[in-house]
């Protein structure tokens, strides 16, 4: 089927191990993948959930590559930036640093939590951690456990998966009965100011360009840095893709929104 959702939960059904690994069609596993995520679970029997990072593929193409950098950044995706990156160990963390792509849970947890929603898709994997985590298991980010997962290829795919993540954010904290953190709305009202940007300055000021020209010094740095760190091709490229994920990140929540 094409559900992500219950094609997983099917497995976990099927499955007669004690450790189940979730891994995305698209990635190219590092060698020590299996045998780092059994060492750390000998090391650390109180986890019950372990996931890594998904870097980027050092053979991607142009954009997939500079589109690997734009969310690897804390600018690009904040809090999210882990998932992408080699960050520190942490033995306690939540939805926000891990990814079904590349993660490992123990089985005994889907007797307690019945796996993953199948009305999300994408989104599914957030609720699922932040659901296990609520039950009272324990999740952890281990830099050592590392796949290497395709980015989008071309510009319209990369902002369709940024349209959909917002799309379903406010779903995902409906199901899970929370409420989204302010950070989530932030680039669903930067896309309406700048709708009513032109308006605002016609009828008021001048004065309110100046939170979009400190966006695009604060993009213009980050970029800088991606060049002098990473010797990324793509510089100019970047600036447009941090602005592009914002405002497709926003419309996907308003159009949320709207449609209810």
């Amino acid at each position: 089927g094409k559900n992500p959702s219950e094609n997983r939960n099917n497995g976990v059904k099927a499955s007669k191990g004690e450790i189940i690994a979730f891994l995305d069609d698209d990635a190219v596993l590092d060698l020590d993948l299996f045998k780092n995520a059994e060492n750390f679970f000998n090391e650390h029997p109180e986890i019950d959930v372990v996931g890594g990072p998904q870097l980027t593929p050092k053979d991607d193409g142009f954009f997939a590559k500079t589109s690997g950098y734009a969310i690897e950044s804390f600018f690009g995706t904040f809090r999210m930036s882990k998932r992408y990156t080699q960050g520190k160990l942490e033995l306690d963390t939540d939805e926000t640093t891990l990814t079904s792509a590349n993660c490992f849970v123990r089985k005994k947890i889907f007797s307690k939590v019945k796996g993953f929603d199948p009305r999300l898709f994408p989104g599914e994997d957030p609720e699922f951690f932040s659901r296990v985590k609520k039950t009272g298991f324990k999740l952890a980010y281990n830099p050592e456990l590392v796949i290497y997962h395709r980015r989008r290829s071309n510009f319209f795919e990369f902002c369709k998966q940024f349209f959909n993540y917002g799309k379903v954010r406010l779903e995902k904290e409906k199901i899970g009965k929370s409420l989204p953190g302010l950070v989530f709305f932030i680039p669903s009202l930067f896309l309406i100011y700048l709708v009513l940007l032109p308006l605002l300055v016609y009828l008021f000021n001048w004065w309110f360009v100046l939170p979009f020209v400190f966006y695009l010094i604060v993009a213009f740095f980050v970029s800088v840095y991606v060049l002098f760190t990473k010797g990324a091709l793509g510089f100019f490229l970047l600036h447009f893709l941090f602005l592009s994920m914002h405002l497709s990140y926003g419309a996907g929540m308003l159009y949320y929104l709207l449609k209810r």
